[in-house]
């Protein structure tokens, strides 16, 4: 497989209230919003995590808009940093892609769901339950007519070189993902299992729904990523990201 790291904005928010309790309150920051697009030689296109909405590039408040997290989470966007436009970038459109794979439905992993009419999306169905109906995952963005999920009951291995296993605390049903390479490197994508190697400097994990769940989740995907001596990346580590490299450079 060749992964291509998609940036997608960005969201400002307090440091110690979102990422890191104890470990930042009061700081403002701006924390990357990030997306993978894997191809493989067989020809699947798949995409992990779709970001937040287009409307966010005019409208940063369109989601949270008379709710408290107006104050607390704002998006961050230009056009070039919507989902379609780093996919136009490498010749692709929604349209393309095979699967997609979100790790939750936040709305900065699950914004453009609409966006790829054709994909199976694959989702744990505790949390594909546990989101719906629910204001913390908005609906508008995922819960749509005519996309296909396939809902999966825990570890699945979807074919060349994809596995998805959950990682639950961030959210119900959180998942990470684990591939391979086309040189037999392997790499695991957190998604919010684990935001930012300061959850790890400092054991804090109070910005997630189960501290003590993520905590435990995030600790075997560790123990899973040394097991494959395995690149992890993190779900918005301002720093990591700095070191990444960035669609329409890949790795393979």
């Amino acid at each position: 497989m060749r992964l291509y790291p998609l940036p997608l904005g960005e969201l400002c928010c307090d440091k110690g209230k979102v990422l890191s309790p104890g470990a930042g309150d009061g700081v403002r920051t701006h924390i990357p919003i990030v997306g993978y697009l894997g191809v493989t030689k067989a020809g699947r296109r798949i995409v992990v995590d779709t970001g937040m909405h287009r409307r966010h590039v005019d409208d940063p408040d369109a989601t949270w808009r008379g709710t408290d997290a107006v104050t607390e989470l704002t998006p961050v966007m230009r056009v070039q940093d919507t989902v379609d436009y780093r996919l136009a970038e490498l010749g692709l459109r929604g349209a393309d892609i095979t699967d997609v794979i979100n790790t939750h439905f936040h709305f900065d992993h699950a914004g453009n769901n609409d966006a790829f009419p054709n994909a199976t999306f694959h989702v744990q169905r505790s949390h594909y339950q546990a989101a719906t109906d629910n204001p913390s995952f908005p609906n508008q963005y995922w819960r749509l007519p005519g996309l296909d999920y396939s809902l999966l009951d825990g570890e699945a291995d979807l074919g060349d070189g994809l596995l998805v296993f959950p990682t639950p605390g961030h959210a119900p049903g959180h998942q990470s993902v684990a591939l391979r390479l086309d040189s037999g490197q392997n790499m695991i994508l957190c998604g919010d299992a684990i935001y930012e190697e300061d959850n790890l400097r400092y054991d804090t994990w109070g910005g997630h729904a189960d501290p003590p769940q993520a905590r435990q989740s995030a600790m075997a995907l560790l123990e899973r990523g040394r097991d494959l001596n395995a690149v992890v990346l993190y779900g918005h580590d301002a720093g990591q990201w700095q070191t990444v490299r960035k669609s329409p450079n890949w790795y393979e």
